[in-house]
């Protein structure tokens, strides 16, 4: 089986579904820069509503002018800087209680802060608080909360029902949390003394500029949004109108539009992993189809054992299997043309074989000189030669065929080897054999004409290796469910470079020229072998023995159930 190295397509697929992640952090910076122009947008919202209440106030210096009964605010360097103003004597406005001195006004007072009030009031926005200082910084009067009511806020939606609410109460709103923080109603919304007395945008806006400022509540659980403009008495500041809202609105939403950008996101991440998954699985089953079916269509020998059919499917592993099964079935019909070339060149060399051998008798009946004889000899001695190579190439090629026809069955080894050692002592009278195999039967499933075809080439190659007199020792033994046949010989060892190629075709190592002899040998009997041995699923191997005096052919059988 190949080896596989790196990721798989399916893992690579899944790794590109990660780049989806990243459409949460840009819609995060999306938000934020919303989130900017909406502080932007309220910043211009206060600005004008503290410009329409100063206007509403211009010109009017009856109900700014300085009154000798009220106190004046302290200045910074003559009260503590983190101290809210509460004094004993207070007006309630709307849902705010800020202090307004600790003495009666005098006469008409109470009118002018009442009208001051109603202007402030009538130009008030929602959840927002205006209120009014004159140029002495004594607070005249304010009007609104800071606060929402969040039951009744249009920015909250209402929870959801059902299996989304499930989800959404169980999963999303943790997770929401977690991110980002909701903004805070409990907060300490009193006006401290030095908003009033040291305030940056209430200084300003008593030198006539207009001038706004961000600044935390005094529990910093709330950020306020001041905007304050002066109010004009002809070419004189007489005081200043303040107007201030908390950002919470805008966190909410801020919150809001997150909170929808990562619910769609979160689902179009796992609606695209989702499909990304399915295709990367549908696409990598595809492929592994089409290498096992690649695998499984050329056995080891590189024969091809079935075509496969190629895929309907129109897109390019569509066309790759196609294109494979074109390739496969070029590559069968070359192997068939290949097969069959020996019984060809047997047939086509048989006639003028035949021709050449009646013409050399016909030349000996012939009164020759003596050295022409001798070249009549080696012609005939080829003609042998060439007739063993045909006869060899023949049967191998017969094999092949009889091995794709033979029927299997259940046979005793034991008695197959036995039986054939009887008959080795009589064909090879120059060798001794000595023989073990087990005394209970050794089951195999296949064909014993073909294991004794199988015995018969190892104990010939044996022999032509093995010194006359020298013994040939045949073992059958039975270990971890497996039946190992081996054959020793003493003799030549193998060369290092030899024991993996020498079951393969065509490969010999025999000397020629052994005993004044020149046989010729093509390396097809141990092909041979190899061939029955893959047909009963077996492993065959030759090693040196381990006195290094010769070789060991071995060939292990598994054993039928």
């Amino acid at each position: 089986m190949a080896i596989r190295h790196g990721l798989s397509i399916r893992t690579k697929l899944l790794l590109a579904t990660l780049v989806l992640g990243l459409i949460p952090f840009v819609g995060f910076e999306y938000v934020r820069e919303m989130e900017n122009f909406l502080r932007a947008g309220q910043e211009q919202t206060i600005i004008a509503a503290a410009r329409a209440a100063a206007l509403a106030l211009h010109d009017r210096p009856r109900l700014l002018e300085l009154r000798t009964s009220r106190p004046r605010v302290p200045s910074p360097d003559q009260a503590g800087t983190g101290d809210a103003l509460h004094e004993p004597d207070s007006v309630t406005v709307g849902t705010s209680e800020t202090a307004l001195g600790d003495r009666p006004p005098r006469r008409g007072s109470d009118e002018a802060l009442a009208e001051i009030e109603l202007i402030i009031k009538a130009m008030g926005r929602r959840y927002s608080r205006i209120w009014v200082v004159d140029q002495q910084r004594q607070l005249l009067a304010v009007a609104g909360s800071l606060r929402r009511n969040l039951a009744q806020d249009p920015l909250i939606p209402p929870p959801a029902e059902g299996w989304w609410g499930t989800i959404e109460s169980t999963v999303l709103r943790p997770l929401y949390t977690r991110l980002l923080a909701p903004p805070s109603e409990d907060f300490d919304d009193a006006l401290p003394e030095t908003v009033l007395s040291g305030g940056k945008e209430v200084e300003r806006a008593l030198t006539g500029i207009p001038a706004s400022r961000r600044r935390h509540t005094s529990d910093f659980r709330a950020t306020v949004l001041s905007a304050a403009h002066p109010i004009w008495s002809g070419d004189e500041v007489v005081g200043a109108v303040v107007v201030e809202e908390t950002t919470n609105a805008v966190l909410s939403l801020r919150n809001r539009a997150f909170e929808h950008l990562l619910t769609v996101t979160l689902a179009a991440f796992l609606l695209g992993a989702g499909a990304l998954a399915i295709f990367a699985s549908r696409l990598s089953g595809r492929l592994t189809r089409l290498r096992d079916e690649a695998e499984s269509a050329i056995d080891a020998r590189g024969r091809v054992q079935h075509l496969v059919q190629g895929s309907n499917a129109g897109d390019e592993i569509g066309d790759l299997s196609r294109s494979f099964s074109t390739v496969l079935e070029r590559l069968a019909q070359y192997n068939t043309y290949l097969e069959r070339m020996a019984d060809r060149l047997s047939h086509e060399l048989r006639t003028p074989i035949a021709v050449v051998s009646s013409s050399l008798d016909n030349l000996r009946q012939k009164n020759l000189e003596p050295d022409t004889s001798v070249y009549i000899d080696r012609a005939e001695d080829g003609l042998k030669r060439l007739n063993t190579v045909l006869t060899r190439m023949r049967e191998a090629t017969r094999l092949e065929q009889i091995m794709r026809e033979v029927d299997r069955e259940r046979f005793d080894l034991a008695q197959v080897v036995s039986g054939c050692v009887g008959g080795y002592t009589s064909a090879f009278p120059k060798h001794r054999f000595s023989i073990s195999v087990p005394q209970q039967p050794v089951w195999l499933f296949g064909s014993a004409d073909l294991v004794a075809q199988l015995l018969d080439k190892v104990v010939e190659n044996a022999v032509d290796f093995s010194p006359p007199g020298e013994s040939i020792e045949i073992t059958l033994l039975l270990r971890d469910g497996d039946a190992a046949l081996s054959v020793a010989n003493v003799g030549p060892p193998l060369p290092e470079t030899m024991q993996g190629q020498l079951f393969e075709s065509m490969i010999s190592v025999r000397d020629h020229a052994k005993d004044g002899k020149s046989t010729p040998h093509l390396g097809l009997g141990l092909f041979m072998v190899r061939l029955i041995a893959e047909f009963h699923r077996a492993r065959v191997l030759a090693t040196n023995r381990s006195d290094g005096k010769g070789v060991v052919i071995s060939v292990v059988f598994p054993q039928a159930m």
